[in-house]
């Protein structure tokens, strides 16, 4: 061990390694404990996804080797927050928007590359991992049984944990690895098509892009997401009005089936489309008339604690 390892973890302890791949970058991060505040070092790398996939394989190994380096401390697992999800069928990768690592048998690749055994799950699972392990939900409702943390971004995600009779976070992956993908319900029968193969997905409906892209149809301007909440609230623009009224009832149904399905303690939004105020309050009022509860719901939502760390932390708890 070098001094820094010494100094800040001592040789008898464990430590947590996790690492989030992106489309862009590469992060890992090494804790002493399941604590944001248990972080011995975190690097992060380019990913370089255009020079396909051994090449992305080679640049985790990088990593983790900058990291060994760093601390002199040796992984004895690692957990991987990934696009996409282990097909449990088949074994390889599928769902992932960095399409050169779909159909790969990247976890038993990363392994053999590593030589150590390897966790991963897809950034909606580590986001409700971390979140309800050492985020929010431990301030709010710790003795909670069930989480949904929710993804609304570029895309839209979910990712479901339970906490087990002995008090540990569990993962609900599922038997065919799409637990919790709730972007892909269908939400607009005839609406625009996904590239999961069907219409109308939620993500073509209460993502960020497809909001902006309502905006746009109906309005002629190209404007972001936070100009058009912006237009709303000043009350100049009736399309503004229109796109945001069209996210507030789209997402009360949609999360209505998330409630009525698994009738979970609490709900995580987020994703930058989860920072909209208005999802707290009005969308919640909507989602109310769809649950099946007579008129009530106690479910709570939650605004996340740990930001874009989630990714990464929620690996290392894998």
């Amino acid at each position: 061990m070098n001094d820094l390892s010494e100094r800040l973890y001592p040789s008898s302890g464990r430590t947590y390694w996790g690492v989030d791949l992106g489309g862009t970058k590469i992060e890992g991060v090494i804790l002493s404990a399941p604590s944001p505040n248990a972080v011995l070092t975190r690097r992060r790398i380019d990913t370089e996804s255009h020079y396909g996939y051994d090449h992305i394989v080679s640049q985790i190994v990088r990593l983790i080797n900058l990291l060994k380096t760093e601390t002199g401390l040796q992984p004895e697992r690692i957990g991987f927050c990934t696009p996409g999800t282990i097909d449990p069928a088949t074994n390889t990768m599928k769902n992932s928007n960095m399409t050169c690592i779909n159909g790969q048998p990247f976890r038993d690749d990363l392994s053999k590359a590593l030589g150590v055994p390897v966790a991963l799950t897809n950034d909606a699972n580590c986001f409700a991992l971390s979140e309800a392990t050492m985020g929010i939900v431990q301030d709010v409702v710790p003795d909670y049984r069930t989480v949904f943390g929710v993804i609304l971004g570029t895309g839209v995600g979910g990712g479901i944990v339970f906490r087990g009779l002995d008090g540990q976070a569990i993962v609900q992956a599922g038997r065919q690895g799409i637990g919790g993908e709730w972007g892909h319900n269908s939400l607009e029968e005839n609406g625009y098509a996904c590239y999961c193969g069907k219409r109308g997905c939620n993500e073509q409906v209460i993502s960020g892009p497809a909001l902006q892209r309502y905006y746009l149809e109906q309005s002629g301007e190209n404007r972001n997401l936070k100009e058009i909440l912006e237009r709303y609230h000043q009350r100049i623009d009736p399309v503004a009005n229109a796109t945001v009224e069209r996210l507030l009832t789209y997402f009360g149904r949609a999360v209505s089936t998330i409630v009525n399905m698994l009738d979970p303690d609490a709900i995580i939004l987020g994703g930058g489309v989860g920072n909209v105020d208005l999802l707290y309050t009005e969308g919640v009022e909507r989602a109310r008339k769809y649950v099946f509860n007579d008129n009530r719901l106690e479910t709570l939502f939650l605004k996340p604690k740990l930001g874009d760390s989630a990714g990464v932390f929620g690996a290392a708890l894998l």
